[in-house]
């Protein structure tokens, strides 16, 4: 009897040290896997795609005819918003000069709005109520959303590129 019993004990002692060793070797194995998953999911990404990723740059170019203006877009949601949009196509939006401040035009869709009491400055590009896209080349105060400023341009270089009256600016991505 106590021959079995010590057999038993044997056996169920080699069968534990046996399935041990092979949840280690399981273990081991589906460490390996999911590395192996985690790389391959990592390089399976489109670099183009946007949609998951936020668009580093903080500067866009403001075309106008032949001129070429480079702009550094401040950080908020409808910046944001913005860069996605151009990211997938340029805007070009139609302006109009109102109140010798500003020149003005419909982005043709909503942003969204981060209002806030503001004093602009010449260079200064404003959403206003969401949908309509704004350059200051003169003072205002008022409630906006302020998407960036214009880099290196003084007023009269900003007024001589918008000209007088109708203007068409097209915004893009600056590479």
């Amino acid at each position: 009897m106590k021959n079995k019993i010590f057999l038993m004990c044997a056996f169920v002692f080699f069968m534990a040290c046996g399935a041990c060793s092979g949840e280690n070797e399981n273990d081991e194995n589906l460490d390996n896997e999911t590395d192996t998953a985690i790389t391959n999911e990592d390089n399976t990404g489109d670099s183009n795609d946007t949609s998951d990723h936020m668009i580093t740059t903080d500067k866009i170019n403001i075309t106008i005819g032949d001129i070429v203006l480079t702009a550094t877009l401040v950080d908020n949601s409808s910046t944001e918003a913005l860069k996605e949009a151009l990211a997938e196509a340029p805007i070009t939006i139609d302006m109009r000069d109102y109140g010798n401040m500003e020149k003005v035009g419909s982005f043709g869709r909503d942003f969204p709005r981060n209002d806030e009491s503001i004093t602009t400055e010449a260079g200064d590009l404003i959403l206003y109520q969401g949908s309509a896209f704004v350059i200051y080349y003169a003072p205002n105060t008022w409630s906006f959303t302020r998407l960036g400023k214009i880099d290196n341009i003084t007023a009269s270089e900003l007024k001589e590129a918008l000209g007088k009256g109708d203007v068409t600016v097209t915004l893009s991505l600056a590479e």
